[in-house]
């Protein structure tokens, strides 16, 4: 729970206040008073008399009525401390800083269970234990610096570790970057990350509210609740930047099928964070950076014009800009003519347009506005402007301050000199802006904002799955495991997913009938091991019965044999379609290509089910051999529409499905008309 006392204390108590500004204690009563704090701060110290300029009290029991208790000491001391405050000092808020309990041994586990029992029992909010503390406008109680520039409109920054927070703001404040508030969580135990979502999203004022949300997140306990809270903030405004760490090992079992080899949990939470529009990053200098592009100007469309004084830093931000997917279109006709005109000799305009190390602010000042007002073809604008240490640069950066002012289109700043000039830098971010010092950990974070979708819609259609057949199906398979090919059919057909025309015999006779019935060419399958193609029992382009025959024979020979099937052969590029159910996720729908790419290549996107039609394009889009899907070298593209379909249905049926475990469709053939499923394997395991 997040209540006032927590956010808003009128009284403050620090349990282990000290004099010593090197220590816990002593830091965060430094950083409550430099704060500025305007209610009534007291200090429990029994062997102080004063701390800081502060009377101390020696025992807390001679404390007054107190509404938020900063706890600063031994974590085996804590549980009476919490005890005391809740009960005889109606001290509703605390915050412990301490370690040493569930992040540690079991008996720190059973100290932090009772500090939660007693905080449940009387009503009152619990930051920590193991953190650094909660850095508001109202109060500044954390140990640790630096302390950032706050701002009602500054970023509210949620981290499940102390630490790490601290780094993240050093990247932030270098930045220019402003905060509203800094959360960390520590060990989590009453209030973590998603709760801090939740009060930020009931309590939303788009009036007066923080839009920007940073997040750093070493465990999600509750997917369903950020997902929710999340989506819910950015629909109504606001943008979402996270880093999740610790996602890299895959599942702990061996898994048996393309899609358990691939997934994990990793997978769960990329899916996740697509569903809810959060943007993901993977560095400090990521998230920050991030972090300031949210404080500009929302970015309408793709197309750059660099504006520079050095040709370098332009040519790699333009390398890095096209890499992500975004534009640096070619500047020409009339309006480039004039504006070359108007810049010394030698200038390029072509983009990136080259004011030379010689040009001045006025030349700076010219370019961006004919950015800005001729070129109809930029959305944004980026401005590279150091010094080789010749120049002052305060005119500068004073043109590049009222350009920020005066213009729609978004401007990035990259200021690079922040050693030669690191004073005019300074003071340019002192007027509220941000800086860029590298081209391309900007471009890098771009092209993740590009490539975030918004928040998949709440609401969950049925795109006419038949669920009740779908549950009579499943609820008649009475053992776990691979289920038969017919079973398979049956369940995709509830989601009306194109099949091969295929049939499964232990009978020659009836196999050769069915392909003379669908007409050769055909496929045969050994039916029984779960790697076929491993096994030898893939036999492809049978032209004629007598061959079809001998196929049969061989692969009835195979060990763990149980049948074959043989299939009408098509033709078309192959597709994947995957999924694996994660513990508290849900389904992990994974897409690429198909055949043996998809273990060799490993291009696979994700998204967690139910997928809505966005969804499902943002995920196909993303995949690194998408020009494939879309035709090269004069071949037709596949019908990307009908991919799109086939993976919303197979989400939906999923999402009534939990007692499927894993899915693999492979491969899927595709041209421009029409997507056909060809092979299937799925997995069922009941409780």
């Amino acid at each position: 729970m997040i209540n006032r006392e927590l956010l808003e204390p009128q009284s403050i108590v620090v349990i282990g206040g000290s004099n010593n500004v090197h220590k816990p204690g002593g830091a965060i009563v430094r950083n409550l008073l430099q704060g500025g704090y305007q209610g009534t701060l007291r200090i429990v110290n029994p062997k102080e008399d004063e701390v800081q300029g502060i009377k101390a009290f020696h025992d807390a029991s001679e404390l007054p009525p107190t509404e938020l208790a900063i706890l600063v000491i031994a974590a085996k001391f804590c549980p009476q401390y919490v005890e005391l405050l809740a009960k005889e000092k109606q001290t509703r808020a605390f915050i412990i800083l301490s370690a040493g309990f569930s992040e540690e041994t079991h008996e720190g586990a059973v100290l932090e269970q009772q500090i939660l029992d007693t905080c449940e029992q009387y009503g009152a909010a619990l930051i920590g234990p193991n953190c650094i503390g909660l850095l508001t406008r109202w109060h500044h109680s954390v140990f640790t610096k630096p302390i950032p520039n706050l701002n009602p409109q500054g970023v509210d920054f949620v981290s499940g570790s102390g630490a790490t927070a601290v780094f993240i703001l050093e990247s932030a404040v270098v930045k220019g970057l402003q905060f509203n508030s800094v959360w960390s969580i520590g060990n989590g135990k009453q209030i973590g990350i998603e709760d801090v979502l939740q009060y930020f999203d009931e309590h939303f004022n788009p009036e007066t509210d923080s839009k920007i949300k940073l997040l750093y997140v070493e465990n999600i306990s509750n997917p369903d609740k950020l997902l929710f809270h999340a989506s819910n903030l950015i629909r109504k405004g606001c943008r979402i930047a996270a880093i999740k760490a610790g996602s890299s090992e895959s599942g702990s079992r061996a898994a048996s099928s393309h899609t358990g080899a691939i997934a994990s949990s990793d997978s769960a939470v990329e899916a996740l964070f697509r569903k809810a529009g959060i943007v993901r990053c993977f560095s400090r200098e990521e998230l920050t950076t991030v972090g300031c592009i949210f404080t500009l100007p929302e970015l309408k469309g793709k197309h750059f014009a660099i504006v520079t004084h050095a040709g370098g830093p332009g040519v790699m931000l333009t390398d890095a800009l096209s890499k992500g997917g975004l534009i640096v279109p070619q500047i020409e006709g009339p309006e480039a003519d004039e504006l070359k005109s108007k810049l010394l000799p030698g200038s390029a305009v072509a983009n990136p347009i080259d004011i030379l190390a010689t040009g001045t602010p006025e030349h700076l000042g010219i370019a961006i506005d004919y950015c800005e007002q001729q070129f109809k073809n930029i959305d944004a604008i980026a401005v590279i402007y150091g010094t080789p240490g010749l120049t002052k640069l305060y005119e500068a950066y004073d043109v590049l301050h009222q350009k920020m002012q005066q213009c729609k289109k978004p401007i990035f700043p990259i200021l690079p000199s922040q050693h030669t000039a690191g004073p005019e830098v300074a003071e340019f971010l002192k007027k509220g802006h941000v800086n860029f010092s590298d081209e391309v950990t900007l471009a890098t974070a771009l092209s993740q904002m590009i490539r975030t979708p918004k928040p998949a819609p709440p609401e969950m259609q049925l795109y006419g799955i038949d669920i009740v057949r779908l549950h009579n199906i499943i609820s008649g398979i009475k053992e776990n495991g691979y289920v038969s090919p017919q079973t398979v059919r049956d369940i995709l057909s509830c989601a009306s997913i194109p099949l091969v025309p295929e049939m499964v015999s232990t009978s020659k006779e009836e196999l050769t009938a069915f392909a003379n019935q669908v007409g050769y060419p055909v496929v045969a399958k050994v039916v029984g091991p779960v790697h076929k193609s491993d096994v030898g029992g893939v036999s492809l382009n049978i032209r004629t019965t007598e061959h079809l025959a001998l196929e049969f024979d061989r692969m009835m020979q195979i060990p763990d044999a149980t049948g074959v099937m043989v299939q009408k052969m098509l033709k078309g590029a192959e597709l994947f379609i995957g999924a694996k159910y994660e513990k508290r996720f849900g389904h992990v729908m994974l897409c690429g290509l198909g055949g043996i790419f998809v273990e060799v290549l490993k291009d696979v996107s994700s998204g967690l089910a139910p997928l809505s039609y966005n969804e499902a394009y943002s995920m196909i889009h993303s995949l690194r051999g998408y020009k494939i899907l879309q035709g090269t070298r004069g071949q037709q593209g596949i019908n990307e529409n009908k991919y799109a379909e086939i993976i919303v249905r197979l989400s939906t049926l999923l999402r009534f499905a939990t007692e499927i475990k894993e899915m693999d469709i492979n491969p899927l053939l595709a041209d421009h008309d029409d997507i056909v499923a060809v092979d299937a394997r799925i997995l069922i395991e009941k409780e």
